[in-house]
């Protein structure tokens, strides 16, 4: 498949999306898988009977009690601990990721994150009392932070430029296919008595093994081989994955970027200068934007929640495992229109659709589910079919584009500390969503779908007017051809050090294409 690359100044980059590329990426995706399988099984384990009798007995003496508040009966601060301890996990070890992924590179990353995953899913299958179980969470977080660091960098450094947001998304759409896996598992094990959350639990490990395996077999990416000044290998690696031995063009741009992110001693403080600005605030607005759209109150507690409005323990299960199939088959959508339709008609059109269905659950539930008494079974299929057409329009953009926007948009030299921050703010808002929304359900009741409503009206302006367009950018062009043209961005990319422009343009004699690093 030919896929001529268009870079600044007219040139391309010649080359091909070779079969090799698109093996790596699906095999790197794997990370997606651990992160959704966790996503989804959270929830459906701690709607089991068995699960809340072992480690919450009280939350499982207040679920039986008819009476009690429909909106109030899952309110426990230790079981949304639960669920929210791997989010708190993952931000810190994001940072530590962050350092792997520079120094010893994505592949790693990678297979570290699949040990620590590992190990936090054989603890929680065979925990024995809560502290043992929310360890167990803290090694599934560890290995979160690792996986969401390194696997979105990979894919985008891999990728040719005008498919970079199909290959990327690869990672979302794992992630969708480990919550419906999840969901599925949640479903068929929640009469295995007493054991079935073990089950759930314990099969975390088999994404684990799967990215372990796939870490042994792909390579690393050009990038990250000269950034650690293995000149030959990155250029032997960019021919084999291009399929071309006229790579020059592309190898000297990636030259260019190492060189002067090689100048950067320390990245972090990098990112607090005014013209790193744009990107950061891009990529950690999508992560808080992309949580509090509500989608992780919903997928975390998809059973929880179809249980609170009135739904048997196996056709909430059901129903979330509907959600889960919407979420997956939506994400193939946003593979193939991210790089023909662009990032920001997706992200727009879809904050208008998920703004209305959260509008309109928020009304239905305000007028048909009091705290006692459930919904009637018209009210609650159109409740169903509305949060199918709310994961519908998330899984097409905010979910995948917020982590693919920001893992093409930094320069090298603050590229692995930029995403990092990402990531950790992506986990610091997913904590919070898994800590507070069933306290925030029991408190607001329906008005909870007005405030993810407001959010989603505050995100789409967002994308309306600061947001740019990247598609079919190479991610070392960003700066020239996204920041430096953007109608507000651009103000901020003068030069922090007045003596920048003259060490760029010696850098950029240096890695001209007559200089060699083979």
């Amino acid at each position: 498949m030919p896929a001529a690359l268009v870079i600044s100044g007219g040139a391309s980059f010649e080359g091909k999306t070779t079969i090799y590329v698109v093996i790596s990426a699906i095999m790197a995706a794997f990370g997606g898988l651990m992160f959704g399988y966790d996503n989804g099984i959270a929830g459906g384990v701690t709607s089991m009977d068995d699960f809340l009798k072992k480690f919450f007995p009280k939350v499982y003496e207040r679920k039986q009690k008819a009476h009690e508040n429909n909106y109030c009966k899952y309110d426990n601060e230790f079981l949304q601990l639960f669920t929210s301890s791997l989010y708190l996990a993952a931000l810190v070890f994001s940072f530590v990721a962050s350092h792997v992924c520079t120094k010893y590179g994505r592949r790693l990353t990678m297979r570290l994150a699949s040990f620590f995953f590992l190990g936090g899913a054989l603890l929680d299958a065979f925990a024995v009392n809560l502290p043992m179980l929310i360890i167990g969470r803290i090694f599934l977080g560890a290995g979160v932070g690792f996986a969401n660091q390194a696997v979105p960098l990979f894919l985008s450094e891999i990728a040719p430029a005008k498919i970079r947001g199909s290959l990327n998304i690869l990672f979302q759409l794992c992630v969708t296919i480990g919550i419906l896996v999840a969901n599925l598992v949640n479903y068929f094990v929640a009469e295995v008595h007493p054991n079935g959350w073990r089950i759930a639990l314990g099969l975390a490990g088999v994404p684990a093994i799967m990215l372990c395996v796939g870490s042994l077999i792909i390579t690393e990416t050009p990038t990250s081989l000269v950034e650690r000044e293995m000149f030959e290998e990155g250029r032997a690696t960019l021919m084999k994955i291009r399929d071309s031995a006229n790579v020059d063009a592309e190898f000297d741009q990636i030259v260019h970027a190492s060189e002067i992110s090689r100048q950067v001693k320390n990245p972090f403080g990098k990112l607090l200068k005014r013209s790193s600005r744009p990107p950061l605030v891009i990529a950690i607005c999508l992560q808080v934007f992309q949580q509090f759209t509500g989608i992780n109150a919903i997928m975390f507690y998809a059973p929880v929640l179809f249980q609170t409005m009135g739904f048997k323990s196996s056709a909430s299960l059901l129903s979330a495992v509907i959600t889960g199939l919407v979420n997956v088959f939506s994400t193939l959508v946003s593979v193939y229109a991210v790089d023909r339709a662009g990032r920001r008609i997706l992200l727009l059109q879809a904050a208008v659709q998920m703004f209305l269905s959260q509008g309109i659950i928020g009304i239905l539930l305000m007028k048909d589910l009091k705290p006692t008494g459930t919904l009637g079974r018209t009210e609650a299929i159109i409740i169903v079919l509305l949060v199918c057409l709310f994961v519908m329009s998330f899984a097409w953009s905010w979910g995948p584009l917020g982590w693919l926007i920001p893992s093409e948009t930094f320069p090298l030299q603050t590229r692995t500390a930029g995403f990092a921050c990402a990531v950790s703010s992506n986990m610091l808002c997913t904590f919070i969503i898994a800590q507070s929304f069933l306290s925030m359900l029991c408190t607001m009741q329906a008005g909870i779908f007005f405030f993810f409503a407001a959010w989603i009206l505050i995100m789409g302006f967002f994308a309306l007017f600061l947001l740019p367009e990247t598609k079919g950018v190479p991610v070392d062009d960003m700066v020239n051809r996204v920041w430096k043209q953007h109608w507000y961005w651009k103000r901020f990319m003068s030069e922090d050090d007045p003596d920048e422009d003259m060490k760029n343009s010696r850098l950029e004699m240096a890695a001209s294409p007559s200089r060699s690093h083979s």
